[in-house]
């Protein structure tokens, strides 16, 4: 069994300054409810290189297994989050790697 670790990485769209905080506040409440999901980070870069490519946020999900992943995906758990991101960011970056 391999880990899937689930990054997305979100350019908010500027007009609503407390998107970020509003979506690490929805990660926390509802993403570690579902199975399978093993850990759950979420938040702006702290990084002092400054390659963050216009990104502003990243959300990071540690998945027991590809099967769990696919089971998040239409989890309803799962929709405030994708639906906050999705009404309020300029790009989204998704990318998933075995682990």
């Amino acid at each position: 069994m391999t880990e899937i670790v689930h990054v997305v990485l979100v350019d908010w769209d500027g007009e609503d300054g407390t998107a970020p905080e509003r979506a690490s506040a929805l990660v926390a409440e509802h993403l570690p409810t579902i199975d399978g999901v093993v850990s759950v980070t979420s938040g702006p870069s702290v990084s002092p290189e400054g390659l963050e490519g216009g990104f502003d946020w990243a959300l990071v999900v540690r998945f027991r297994d590809a099967a769990a992943r696919d089971g998040y995906l239409p989890h309803p758990a799962h929709q405030p989050v994708a639906d906050h991101i999705g009404a309020r960011s300029a790009r989204v970056v998704v990318f998933d790697v075995a682990g």
